[in-house]
């Protein structure tokens, strides 16, 4: 497969906003999927952060596997990073980033406290890849739609402070992807998860990628969905025999997009796709 880059101007333009306004904020929320805690960050994004305090939210946890979930929050701790895994749908999502932002900065807010100085509100800057679901939490903290919320990767262009309450102010940024994968694989996983846009790379090539993932390490889930499916059979022997199955006769495109869908929609249950052993190289690169 080759190297996959997409780089639009806006998301240039925020990488330099994001570089010139780390400085007004007290720390940096950071937005991964819950699916994709490794793949889904910005490695580019990461070294302008530098030490700059972070608080990681794992969002979508309803959709990712909570035993990996769990295993990747403690990983991140151990690192010092503060973590939390969301769904940024529900209500209670105000409080715990609130709590999380205040215990992250409570040294702070301490040592201001005694020179006098008394921090009514947290500045921080909300920074992640497209479809990670900023948008979306950005208007739960709101309590109000005040970002624009898109299925489709890219739909934030703009940068803009938010007062969410009185404890909280945050700068959005629109969602950045750095200018190239070389990892085929990440491309693979972000682009199953509906991160990058669909015509980046080919459906079979994804779905490919999502069959043999998913026969690897939850094959439960595939063969409750799809009855009488071969596990022996190579990945694009399945696709034939559930495209005849399901009556798309030879519309193999038909079944490419059913099962993308049915992986980003949660039909086939909750997973990860990245797992901690993809750190000692021993991933599955199916």
């Amino acid at each position: 497969m080759a190297t996959i880059q997409w780089y639009p101007g806006h998301m240039s333009k925020a990488r330099r906003q994001v570089q010139e306004n780390i400085k007004f904020v007290d720390f940096v929320t950071i937005l991964v999927d819950a699916r994709l805690p490794l793949s889904s960050q910005n490695p580019m994004l990461t070294k302008i952060v530098g030490d700059k305090p972070k608080l990681m939210i794992l969002n979508k946890a309803d959709l990712a596997d909570p035993i990996r979930t769990k295993e990747w929050r403690v990983f991140f701790e151990n690192q010092g990073i503060k973590t939390l895994a969301i769904n940024s749908k529900e209500q209670s999502t105000v409080k715990k980033v609130t709590d999380a932002a205040k215990s992250l900065m409570a040294d702070k807010i301490a040592r201001q406290k005694e020179r006098g100085i008394h921090i009514e509100t947290l500045r921080t800057m909300i920074i992640g890849i497209p479809n990670a679901g900023k948008s979306t939490l950005m208007n739960r903290l709101a309590g109000k739609k005040i970002a624009v919320v898109g299925n489709k990767p890219g739909v934030t262009k703009g940068q803009q402070w938010l007062k969410t309450n009185k404890d909280l102010e945050i700068l959005d940024t629109p969602g950045i992807l750095w200018p190239k994968f070389e990892d085929e694989v990440v491309g693979l996983k972000l682009a199953l998860t509906g991160a990058i846009k669909d015509q980046l790379l080919p459906l079979d090539e994804v779905t490919i990628f999502g069959l043999n993932y998913f026969a690897r390490h939850y094959q439960e889930r595939l063969l409750e969905r799809f009855k009488g499916l071969d596990l022996d059979q190579e990945a694009p022997e399945m696709i034939m025999a559930m495209t005849r199955k399901l009556g798309f006769r030879d519309d193999y495109d038909r079944f490419y997009n059913l099962f993308i869908k049915e992986v980003r929609d949660g039909k086939l249950g909750r997973y990860t796709l990245d797992r901690l052993e993809d750190l000692d190289g021993d991933d599955s690169r199916d």
